[in-house]
């Protein structure tokens, strides 16, 4: 997770693979070397929290962490 993450840190497994990177359309995660699957820091702006990475992910692979108070964000 990145450190200077202030509203959402995504944490990706070291030895994640065989997961569809495409599931939510945001380009948040991609295939890198060796075939791993990679957080794309660039595109965490996009993500709308929907969780479909974690659906598609092995169980405890990928944390979509909500880094905000929940009690401060109003509606």
């Amino acid at each position: 997770m990145r450190a200077d993450a202030i509203f959402i840190g995504i944490e990706v497994a070291d030895d994640v693979a065989g997961v569809r990177v495409d599931v939510d359309g945001t380009g948040l995660l991609e295939l890198g070397r060796h075939r791993r699957v990679e957080l794309v820091e660039r595109n965490i702006d996009e993500c709308i929290l929907c969780d479909m990475c974690v659906a598609a992910a092995p169980p405890g692979a990928v944390a979509v962490h909500r880094l905000y108070d929940t009690e401060a964000v109003r509606a």
